[in-house]
């Protein structure tokens, strides 16, 4: 049983992780269908700044810088790097009015959160038939802004890259002759927006499934802990049930064997004819009828809660009643190996309680320190007032209670164990008695343990 319970813990959790795995990468998806439904729609209200005339003229106007440079490199008057410096030194000239400008237009859309844009060239490249002559290129990682802000691609995205292809001529001295030649230029382009706090309003918008998702996995855990946890305490209820069904067997048979034998032996004619033996035998059936009558007096009776108990409370002296109770005890156990010391409340105090009840209560707690006691068990038993409760501590030298254990001894039909077997014979009612007795009375009780040194009870009732 065991065994299967830890298969189903296993595959729980299994599929628990299996379902927060596709719930994990679905959250995920619906993540970046957001991201790009949201850069979509920055980049379509932008589209429209793009074809403005005033950027266009500014675009142009390099456009034509570029292919005045271009010439003078053909005819060899400058070198490549001064036709990026010259080209970057026009695209910052005019930068100035382009980023004045697109700043307008931004302003008009009114997004409601920041964006950057910049374009980029990412090569020109001159073509003549066959051979290509590369002027500017990213491969080494450097880029050259052409237009707009200057920040840093690592959160940029990139929304468009262009190509821009146009047949253009030159006119160049060869041999000593004026000549126009003609060649194609590529340039590459891309453009770039950084949108500040992109990520912060892309989980605004799935906050709602989040927020649902995170819940729906919380209940998730919940359930499976919640089902976990009764199955478990099912299963314990089943073994005490078990463990309960199998001592009351045992405590049964006895007297009903010795009821058996008492019965037969009734029927012998010598025993019949002899009133001595026929006394006797008749006594030990009353006695085995009376254990009987008891046991399933003790099941009915210890089995009540706290709300089924009537009282029938007395006023009682408490060291006139605490005295009598431990003679009593002394009387009961007929054991001379115990040691039991009574250290009363300095002055005295008038207890309302229920004598039969609360003395079969304590009486329970001190038969349990002489069952789980050492060989020579010592019981003190203490009272004091403290803060307007009246204070009953028992303690003892025992075998004590594991600390696991603890939260359980006043289970119905609960009984501390060693190992798979009860040392000590009962029906695993007592404390779970007591307990309710001194509920019954308004008061609580406390136990403190530890292994091979002992435990104490404190018990607390109201004084009225």
């Amino acid at each position: 049983m065991k065994n299967k319970i830890t298969i189903l813990i296993l595959t729980s959790v299994l599929a628990l992780l299996a379902l927060s795995s596709i719930q994990t990468y679905l959250i995920y998806n619906s993540y970046q269908l957001k991201k790009a439904a949201f850069i979509s729609e920055t980049d379509n209200a932008m589209s429209n700044i793009h074809t403005k005339k005033a950027l266009d003229d500014l675009f142009d106007d390099w456009g034509e810088d570029l292919k005045n440079h271009l010439a003078d490199y053909q005819n060899h008057r400058i070198s490549k790097n001064e036709v990026i410096e010259r080209l970057q030194n026009k695209a910052d000239s005019n930068n100035v009015a382009y980023k004045k400008q697109y700043q307008e237009e931004l302003k008009k859309l009114d997004f409601g959160y920041d964006v950057n844009y910049k374009t980029v060239i990412t090569s020109i490249i001159i073509l003549k038939g066959s051979k290509r002559d590369t002027i500017l290129t990213n491969s080494k990682g450097k880029e050259t802004r052409l237009f707009g802000e200057d920040f840093d691609n690592k959160e940029a995205i990139t929304i468009n890259k262009s190509n821009w292809f146009s047949e253009n001529e030159f006119i160049g001295t060869v041999a000593d002759e004026v000549k126009t030649t003609s060649y194609s230029l590529e340039v590459n382009t891309k453009q770039l927006i950084l949108i500040k706090d992109w990520k912060r309003i892309v989980l605004k918008r799935l906050a709602s499934l989040l927020i649902t998702s995170i819940l729906l996995f919380l209940f998730v855990i919940g359930l499976l802990y919640y089902s976990i946890k009764n199955l478990i305490t099912q299963k314990k209820t089943a073994e005490i049930k078990t463990d309960f069904i199998n001592n009351i067997t045992h405590e049964l048979k006895t007297p009903l064997a010795t009821l058996s034998i008492a019965t037969k032996s009734l029927k012998n004619e010598a025993i019949r004819n002899d009133a001595s033996k026929f006394d006797t035998t008749l006594n030990i059936v009353e006695r085995q009828n009376n254990r009987l009558q008891q046991l399933i007096d003790q099941v009915l009776t210890n089995s009540l809660s706290s709300e089924d108990i009537v009282l029938s409370k007395q006023s009682v002296t408490d060291a006139v009643y605490f005295s009598e109770l431990i003679e009593d005890f002394k009387l009961s156990t007929q054991r001379t190996d115990i040691s039991l010391e009574l250290d009363l409340n300095n002055s005295e105090v008038m207890l309302r309680i229920d004598k039969f009840h609360f003395t079969t209560a304590l009486f329970n707690i001190l038969e349990n320190a002489v069952k789980y006691g050492s060989e020579n068990p010592s019981i003190t038993m203490k009272t004091f007032m403290k803060n307007g409760m009246y204070t009953v501590q028992i303690s003892d030298n025992g075998i004590g209670i594991p600390s696991h254990e603890l939260d359980s001894i006043f289970d119905k039909f609960y009984r501390v164990s060693e190992g798979n077997l009860h040392k000590v014979k009962g029906l695993g009612l007592g404390l779970y008695y007591t307990k309710q007795i001194i509920t019954a009375h308004y008061g609580t009780i406390l136990v403190e343990s530890e292994p091979h040194k002992g435990t104490t009870f404190t018990i607390k009732i109201p004084v009225t």
